[in-house]
């Protein structure tokens, strides 16, 4: 199971990489491997105002729905528009081209409360 060492992760399995004073935010590897062939994704709006552990997105898939939960408190500045044709993406690169949206954070030093990639991994079931 990857777990890319430049990102920040959460309990509910969201990713966080900061670009910039950005954060782009997606769902990990083990996230989209326990709902299975993703089929829909329902994306926050841009401009939206969200709280850090608020559900702002859901992806769905044959097995099961799934609530995506915002890591940090921020606004939504961008959301991956090709999910909505192509939410496999997801599937097939949740680190690169299955992100979700884009967070512009209200307190960028809040990333650090986040869990470091080795703290994520011990949370992972063993395989």
């Amino acid at each position: 199971m990857q777990v890319p060492e430049d990102l920040k992760y959460t309990e509910s399995h969201e990713w966080v990489r900061l670009e910039g004073d950005l954060m782009k935010v997606g769902i990990t590897e083990f996230a989209q491997s326990q709902l299975a062939d993703l089929t829909f994704v329902d994306l926050p709006a841009v401009d939206a105002a969200v709280d850090a552990g608020e559900e702002v997105a859901v992806v769905e898939s044959v097995k099961a729905a799934s609530d995506v939960y915002s890591p940090i408190a921020g606004t939504v500045v961008d959301v991956n528009e090709e999910l909505s044709d192509s939410p496999e993406k997801i599937n097939e690169d949740p680190y690169g081209e299955g992100w979700l949206f884009v967070l512009k954070p209200e307190d960028v030093s809040i990333l650090n409360a986040l869990l470091t990639p080795a703290a994520y991994r011990e949370l992972l079931p063993d395989e």
